[in-house]
């Protein structure tokens, strides 16, 4: 039983912490009202002293405030003086050997976990965006929707994309500038006639609400167009994370061969150092630490491209669009089984995987049926055993799906530089009409820009590659993760591009695996013409109801 009161706080000291905690008295309280760093080193002493959270924060952070400068940093209200946040900053500052003292004392690296940080990152690349949300622990990353959003836009008279500075530089400059140009022009002059042709097509149902049917029509719309738009074209996105996760975040941009990515990298580093600044210093280029894992970086890439160099050309080139499953353990039924079986009881796995492989089909069914069968829904999270399932797929799919796909965590996955080789997705809703012919078009001609560009600056030209063109990655995944991957990514609101991938992937792990399909049970495998209009016609009864 968990006992309260277990402290003796003055009233002054209460007030004090009402101030900063949820709950003056109990066991579990929330920390407010203070900013990261304080967070952060507050609990890395935490971990390394007798005293309660709320009496280590009066003794050692507002009682040293000399050296803490913590009524400088908490601040008290900033809407009244408008100094206090340059009075804030400078306290942070002045304060930072103290917090850097505590975090590398009485902490190591998972420390930088312990504070975190919301930072906005506006006007960057598809492609860069993608580098950003690669970092896949310890963040939580969310962009701009191409769905959602018309991309048709012009500022100043331009269309938003990036000027990548190299290439600004170069002879491709003109070519460039005009072959994206071309693009969005295309883009923006599709959509109203796609829209009328959906529109006509698929007439709004007298029981579906106008401003439903407006919302699927336009995802609809923008799905079938977005193929169009380049990777250059400028996204916003939000990320919280945590310090450890943006120092190593800064370090990969940093060492990119991107000028955009070094960039990011600089401007993030200057504006988490406002914030954070003990969690991400050693992320700046001249600190020790950045410096050793930067020569370690150019050396190790150095290295691999070196021995691509060597093998690659040995191996057969595959170029069909599609999903491979290219690895499985053959054992993953019984290892799933006896994982099952582990936790509950009290023999050892290796001893319970051997007495999965002698039992009788029937045995094994009802052993993995216990593991699924009171899930009503995809939310309701099966057990960690299937974790003990491992599969890789190959996939060549659109660059869109990727950028949908990738936002999953849970797993390894690698892709290949974008390019224009192995064809790309052609929307059915515009086959055999008079827009096809304009998409083709489009496409066409950025892919002899591009295939001009990669000649000399492969990295660079990936700019120039539209949505529509296929790229090639693999994920390495394991049976839990893929059934949530496959049961979110296949359901009707889903893109139709990415909930084929997901479909595919399914079928081909109960094809190899026929007693997993039982893990698969919520599975979308139908089709829809107007994915999301169930969803937003929800949405609007909500609305209704409030």
């Amino acid at each position: 039983m968990l006992l309260d009161n277990y402290e003796e706080f003055s009233e002054s000291q209460l007030k004090i912490l009402e101030r900063y905690v949820t709950n003056v008295s109990g066991h579990i309280f929330v920390l407010r009202n203070l900013p990261e760093v304080i967070k952060g080193a507050l609990f890395s002493r935490y971990s390394r002293s007798n005293l309660g959270l709320r009496a280590l924060l009066l003794k050692e952070f507002v009682g040293n405030n000399e050296e803490a400068s913590f009524a400088d940093i908490v601040g008290h209200n900033v809407a009244e003086d408008s100094n206090e946040v340059a009075d804030q900053a400078n306290a942070i500052k002045k304060a930072q050997n103290f917090y850097d003292r505590i975090l590398d004392g009485y902490g190591d690296d998972s420390i930088g976990e312990l504070g975190g940080a919301h930072i906005a990152i506006e006007n960057v690349s598809m492609l860069a965006a993608k580098l950003l949300e690669d970092s896949r622990i310890g963040g939580s990353p969310l962009e701009k929707s191409t769905r959602y959003v018309y991309f048709d836009q012009k500022v100043n008279g331009e269309y938003l994309f990036y000027r990548e500075p190299v290439l600004m530089t170069s002879a491709y400059r003109d070519i460039y500038i005009n072959t994206c140009n071309m693009l969005f022009e295309t883009y923006s002059r599709l959509i109203p006639p796609l829209t009328a042709m959906i529109d006509d097509k698929l007439p709004k149902d007298p029981g579906i609400s106008k401003a439903a049917y407006t919302a699927a029509l336009r995802a609809k719309v923008l799905d079938c167009l977005r193929g169009l738009l380049p990777a250059s074209t400028l996204t916003n996105m939000g990320i919280y994370g945590n310090g450890r996760f943006f120092e190593q975040l800064i370090n990969k941009l940093n060492v990119s061969n991107l000028a955009e990515s070094q960039d990011i990298g600089k401007r993030m580093h200057e504006e988490l150092s406002k914030v954070l600044p003990s969690f991400v210093r050693r992320a700046h280029p001249s600190h020790h630490t950045h410096k050793s894992f930067s020569q370690f970086f150019e050396a190790m890439e150095t290295e691999i491209h070196a021995v691509t160099e060597r093998n690659a050309h040995f191996a057969e080139k595959t170029e069909e669009p599609g999903v491979r499953m290219t690895s499985f353990d053959p054992e993953a039924v019984v290892k799933v089984a006896a994982a099952l079986l582990f936790t509950h009881g009290n023999r050892g796995l290796p001893e319970l995987l051997e007495h999965c492989k002698r039992l009788p089909e029937e045995e094994l069914a009802r052993i993995l049926d216990a593991g699924c069968e009171s899930r009503e829904n995809r939310r309701h999270k099966s057990p960690r055993a299937l974790e003990h399932a491992n599969f890789t797929f190959e996939i060549i799919a659109d660059f869109g799906v990727y950028r949908d796909l990738h936002r999953h965590r849970m797993l390894t996955q690698e892709r290949q530089l974008l390019g224009c080789d192995y064809g790309f997705y052609v929307p059915k809703e515009i086959v055999d009409t008079d827009l096809e012919a304009e998409y083709l078009s489009a496409l066409h001609k950025a892919k002899e820009v591009f295939n001009l560009i990669a000649t000399e600056l492969p990295e660079e030209a990936q700019y120039l590659v539209p949505m529509a063109y296929n790229v090639r990655w693999y994920f390495h995944i394991n049976l839990r993760a893929l059934q949530w991957l496959c049961e979110l990514r296949a359901s009707a609101a889903g893109h139709p591009n990415y909930r084929l991938v997901a479909q595919m992937m399914a079928k081909q792990v109960c094809q190899a695996f026929p007693p997993f399909e039982r893990y698969f049970k919520f599975v979308d495998f139908d089709g829809y013409e107007l994915g999301r209009l169930g969803q937003e016609q929800r949405k609007v009864e909500k609305q209704a109801k409030v």
